[in-house]
């Protein structure tokens, strides 16, 4: 009797592939899983994703998967209020390729005609909701990395062929050439002067999911780089990524403004400049009150930034914001304030207008 469930499970695993070899029948599945579930929390997290593969079977997602590109995918995340994060490629293009619908029960993720571009993380989460405000519900997600296999594109397409990536002191950089398939070897080299640089996989270790990590980023690394796979067949590499050493201190914007002329005559024209130096990744927004603000006198207001070099390897960033008085009256002398906000907070500078 002992024997007789041994040979039935046999010829299941390869097809199953570990998914369904502890049970012979297919109700006992759920309580299993869930025996499961509470002595390693962590499959909490996928729960609710599932797999559809042919003749309408269910598969618990894995926390990776391999298809060959060109395949359709199907996921399904139950719940009546389901949100699904998916590789952004998707939604930049508005691609048709995509389509998401939710059921009464679970919500439906269908990918067609799948591309390499398309590898990447697929998600989703449990919605809670109090009138207009949602959370999302940590105990109920499910999420899964698919790489989509290409002979042909061995790393993740991107839509550019040159690519910045800004190492800071004080956090890992990444250099992102994702390979489409997990078994390709993956090396990085410098373009000038041209070598391969080691992964000693502490300082610098590979990750198929994210690409070459540096943990402790110098100004040593900066440079032009890029990667090369090999995977049965030529090698192939991946765009270029320009490597900008970045050491400014974090915190609201650094601002100062000026303006030209200070003192001024009736009819002339006057320009104030707002300028903020900052981290090269981090945007800058601005707003002004000026005197002529309420009675709605006109003036030109122009943003825009560049990078600019700061000693040996220092990469900052120049912000500015430029307001122009055409032609002044009485009415536009005073204050002219400039405040310049960042993710860390913002800052308010001020300068005078005479007549």
């Amino acid at each position: 009797v002992t024997g007789q469930p041994a040979k039935s499970k046999r010829p299941k695993e390869p097809g199953e592939n570990k998914i369904k070899p502890i049970n012979k029948k297919v109700k006992p599945k759920t309580p299993k899983m869930k025996e499961r579930e509470s002595v390693d929390s962590s499959l909490k997290s996928q729960s609710i994703l599932t797999q559809v593969m042919d003749k309408g079977h269910f598969q618990k997602v894995a926390a990776t998967l391999s298809l060959a590109a060109g395949q359709s995918i199907e996921l399904r995340c139950k719940g009546s209020n389901v949100t699904w994060n998916y590789p952004s490629y998707l939604d930049t293009f508005k691609d048709s390729r995509l389509s998401i619908k939710q059921l009464d029960r679970y919500s439906q993720l269908i990918l067609a005609n799948s591309t390499a571009a398309d590898t990447g993380e697929y998600s989703c989460w449990l919605q809670l909701c109090n009138g207009n405000k949602c959370r999302k519900d940590e105990t109920k997600t499910g999420s899964t990395y698919i790489f989509f296999t290409d002979k042909e594109e061995l790393f993740v397409p991107t839509p550019s062929y040159f690519e910045i990536v800004y190492l800071n002191p004080d956090k890992p950089a990444v250099i992102p050439c994702r390979v489409t398939t997990p078994s390709a070897k993956v090396t990085l080299h410098r373009e000038f002067p041209a070598e391969e640089i080691e992964t000693d996989e502490t300082d610098i270790i590979y990750d198929a999911k994210k690409g070459f990590v540096f943990q402790h980023p110098t100004s040593g690394h900066k440079g032009i780089v890029y990667c090369k796979a090999e995977s049965q067949g030529a090698p192939q590499i991946s765009i270029k990524y320009h490597l900008l050493y970045v050491e400014v201190p974090k915190g609201p914007p650094s601002a100062t403004v000026a303006v030209s002329p200070s003192r001024t005559g009736l009819s002339d024209r006057v320009r104030v400049v707002c300028t903020v130096l900052g981290e090269p990744d981090v945007d800058v927004n601005f707003r002004w009150q000026y005197p002529g603000q309420e009675s709605e006198r006109p003036v030109i207001i122009q943003n825009f930034w560049r990078l600019i070099n700061r000693g040996i390897g220092h990469t900052t960033r120049i912000s500015k914001s430029v307001l122009l008085v055409e032609d002044f009256e009485d009415t536009d002398a005073g204050n002219y304030v400039c405040i310049a906000q960042n993710l860390q907070g913002e800052t308010t500078v001020a300068t005078k207008v005479e007549l």
